[in-house]
Formats: C-alpha cells, sequence, structure tokens
C-alpha cells in the first residue's frame, strides 16, 4: 500500500514539473497585459489542463493535496510576476488575482464525473446483460 501512496506523489511530482515547464515557455502570454480572467483561464485550460491530467484515479494524500496547493499559488504568483524569493502569503497572491484556491475542488469534481460515468456504465452494462439473458431463456 506504501509503494501504491508513494507512485501517485512521484507521479504528481513528475507532472507537476511538467505542468511547469510548460508555463515557462508561455510565459509572455500567461504575464502579458490580456485581461487577467483570460490569463486565468489560460493558465487552467493549458497548464493545469497538463497537470490534472487523468487526477480521476489518483489517491491523494495531505502531502499531495500540499503538492498541487502550492503548484497552484506558483502559478498564481508567476502570473502576477511576482518575485520568487519575495514572501508573500498565499491569501495575498488569491486577492490580486481575484480568486481562491480550487485546484483541489477541480480535482474532486473530476473524480466525483469520472464515479458516476463508470456507476452509470456498470449500471447500463448489468442492465443489457440481464435483459439479454432474459430474452435468450437463460
Amino acid at each position: 500500500m506504501a509503494t501504491c501512496a508513494a507512485r501517485c506523489t512521484r507521479e504528481i511530482k513528475a507532472i507537476i514539473v511538467m505542468a511547469k515547464a510548460a508555463f515557462h515557455e508561455m510565459k509572455t502570454l500567461f504575464t502579458s497585459k490580456l485581461d487577467l480572467n483570460l490569463r486565468k483561464k489560460l493558465v487552467k485550460h493549458y497548464v493545469w489542463g497538463m497537470a490534472l491530467y487523468s487526477t480521476e484515479t489518483w489517491t491523494l494524500r495531505i502531502v499531495d493535496q500540499k503538492h498541487l496547493e502550492s503548484f497552484e499559488i506558483w502559478c498564481w504568483k508567476r502570473t502576477e510576476e511576482i518575485n520568487p524569493t519575495e514572501y508573500v502569503e498565499y491569501q495575498e497572491v488569491l486577492q490580486r488575482i481575484k480568486d481562491v484556491r480550487n485546484i483541489l475542488h477541480t480535482i474532486q469534481g473530476k473524480k466525483a464525473k469520472w464515479l458516476s460515468h463508470n456507476l452509470r456504465r456498470n449500471y447500463l452494462q448489468k442492465h443489457v446483460t440481464e435483459v439479454k439473458l432474459e430474452g435468450t431463456g437463460r
């Protein structure tokens, strides 16, 4: 069980590294003079889309949640061009971007959607199998 959790943590850290690299590739766009709401949408779709790929199957421990929340604040600090060496509390960063922490909420929504899909699929599969068996006289 510990190795499974460790694998998830390693995967999460690796994906965060890749998402940060993707952020750096498009940094000029994310830090441009575009409207803040547009920049936030771009970050969420481009960077978070990469970072949250397949999160439906992750087992998140507290340490993993902290990594993801730190990544979220990292994104917003870079978007607002806050000096990485400057200490700015996360509440202030969120006030500057006029948002709340929501990366974990996004993951929970994806997990709920995935679970709903699988439950619905299993119900339909069972229903079709039962109908088929009744129709064949078995």
